[in-house]
């Protein structure tokens, strides 16, 4: 659900930059306040594991379209809301700068259509309050699942409201929101499959890595590095290999506009969206997660290698932000102490 530049005007993508922005600084006040300091390695992992999820597409049977998870509510049920919101916000920069995935112009969209609403809206009011301190499988499936296609819903109609507002007159609201919303609930029900899988693994394993989990576990299966230490394995695995059978299916958003416009890319050509381009060809050093000018003898190593650096890019910048905002914290209680 990455859109990209040619879906909405500057006006718009300023527009939700700003929010975003805000979104964001509201987050680090928050995790300063909040986070605790042996969840910071943790930031960084399920960075790159949803960093290495999102590569992988999912055939959605009967449609010809595929999906990938968005990781907001996974990161949220570990991380909390806040750190989870600054992941995958971390993420999405990642991917369109370094990978051309998703525009520039558009970023500050992408951010609130796949992170605002499953961190600050799903999490809270559907897994949380479907949770209800009551940790068993279950209920973390039903909450997941639940959680992750409330999310989705509202991030795929976001997509659709924001394509209204820019006038483009090539995905008219009543068709294309036709497409948009069912689409995105098979996707939702893949993702919230694979999310409640992985939690289901963290509640055996290691309970007290569930944010809101607070009892005591005397003898937890495995300890909290081992478990981090297998999502980070996980990880690398996804993203160097597994990332390799990927559907080559048009994901959501591209299958819906196919199925209004005809085509999945839109052109536009002004001003600002030329020079968004510009920086994102300037930067973006595997585009498309493969390698530049590279052939199609090499297209699997491309994907591998964007597997694994993308996924240490986040990794690094996920945990980086994390220990930055603590050590501020710290800071500021030795200075007042």
């Amino acid at each position: 659900m990455h859109m990209a530049d040619a879906l909405i005007t500057p006006a718009v993508g300023g527009v939700m930059l700003a929010v975003s922005a805000g979104a964001i600084g509201y987050s680090a006040k928050k995790v300063k306040e909040e986070l605790d300091d042996k969840k910071v390695p943790l930031m960084g992992v399920m960075g790159a594991f949803v960093f290495a999820g999102q590569m992988i597409n999912f055939t959605i049977p009967a449609t010809g379209s595929s999906g990938h998870i968005g990781g907001g509510i996974l990161l949220a049920a570990l991380l909390g809301p806040h750190a989870a919101f600054l992941v995958i916000s971390a993420v999405l920069l990642i991917q369109a700068l370094f990978f051309a995935d998703g525009g520039l112009l558009a970023l500050g969209c992408n951010i609130f259509n796949m992170g605002f609403f499953a961190c600050y809206i799903a999490y809270p009011f559907i897994y949380k309050a479907m949770i209800h301190k009551n940790f068993t499988a279950k209920r973390i499936s039903a909450a997941s699942i639940s959680a992750v296609v409330v999310g989705l819903q509202l991030g795929a109609f976001a997509v659709v409201l924001e394509t209204l507002i820019s006038g483009i007159t090539e995905l008219p609201f009543g068709s294309f929101v036709l497409l948009m919303q069912p689409i995105h609930l098979a996707i939702g029900l893949g993702e919230g499959i694979a999310t409640a899988a992985v939690l289901s693994f963290v509640l055996k394993s290691n309970p007290v890595l569930l944010d809101g989990y607070n009892e005591e576990v005397p003898n937890p299966k495995m300890q909290s590095k081992r478990v981090i230490v297998i999502l980070l394995a996980a990880a690398i695995v996804i993203g160097g290999f597994v990332s390799l059978f990927a559907s080559g299916n048009p994901d959501g958003l591209e299958w819906s506009m196919e199925g209004v416009a005809g085509t999945a890319e839109l052109e536009s050509d002004s001003a600002a969206h030329n020079t968004a381009a510009g920086i994102q060809q300037l930067f973006a050093f595997l585009p498309d997660y493969g390698f530049k000018g590279g052939s199609e003898e090499s297209a699997a190593a491309g994907t591998s290698v964007s597997g694994i650096v993308g996924g240490s890019i986040t990794l690094g910048l996920a945990a980086l932000t994390g220990y930055l905002i603590t050590r501020s914290k710290k800071k500021k209680v030795k200075c007042q102490s």
